[in-house]
């Protein structure tokens, strides 16, 4: 995965010394960032056995489980944090999987690339194809994306769960934000990261 600047939003907002599950850890970055920085108990899980090897290179304590099938195994609040950092698109059942992650933890961090960003609406308008930018940039028979949404989406999601939104930041694909963005987060944001309790 190497470096990527939404991690360090994320990570902005872990307290120290907390317990975090980041689930669709990928090689770990964000736990040994956090473990390092704020001295964190961490757990990674994912499905991919050759992002868990590089996870274990850098001392991640990591489980294989595939998070389609459920996080039955984690107790009621268990963790301070739960994470899905650009993971929800792939599951089958996000809505399940976000139920769940509000479970185990007191609060969950979630972030996506925004389908919404006029890149891919012009793209979809323009070449009548599914869209590939840098924020989505699978081509449509080799994407993992399965359940990709808006902001817009995303957000009435959240008001018909009953989902408290704490904090949102919507940037751009450098984690930087604009006027245009703040104006009009759903055209203009290409990743979008929520903070729900």
């Amino acid at each position: 995965m190497g470096f990527r600047n939404d991690l360090e939003l994320i990570s902005s907002w872990i307290k120290p010394n907390s317990k975090v599950l980041d689930l669709g850890c990928g090689d770990g970055y964000l736990l040994k960032m956090l473990a390092e920085k704020k001295n964190i108990k961490g757990l990674g899980v994912d499905n991919d056995i050759n992002k868990i090897k590089l996870a274990l290179k850098k001392n991640v304590n990591v489980l294989q489980l595939d998070l389609d099938t459920g996080l039955e195994t984690f107790n009621t609040q268990s963790f301070d944090y739960v994470v899905l950092a650009q993971s929800l698109q792939v599951v089958k059942n996000p809505d399940k999987l976000i139920k769940e992650m509000l479970n185990i933890g007191e609060e969950i961090i979630v972030s996506f690339p925004n389908m919404g960003h006029w890149r891919p609406r012009l793209q979809l308008f323009f070449k009548g194809m599914m869209p590939v930018t840098d924020a989505l940039p699978f081509k449509w028979f080799s994407t993992p994306n399965i359940h990709l949404c808006t902001i817009s989406d995303f957000v009435g999601f959240c008001e018909e769960h009953n989902l408290r939104i704490s904090q949102r930041v919507i940037v751009n694909k450098n984690q930087k934000s604009s006027l245009l963005i703040k104006l009009f987060p759903n055209l203009f944001g290409e990743v979008a990261t929520f903070r729900l309790r």
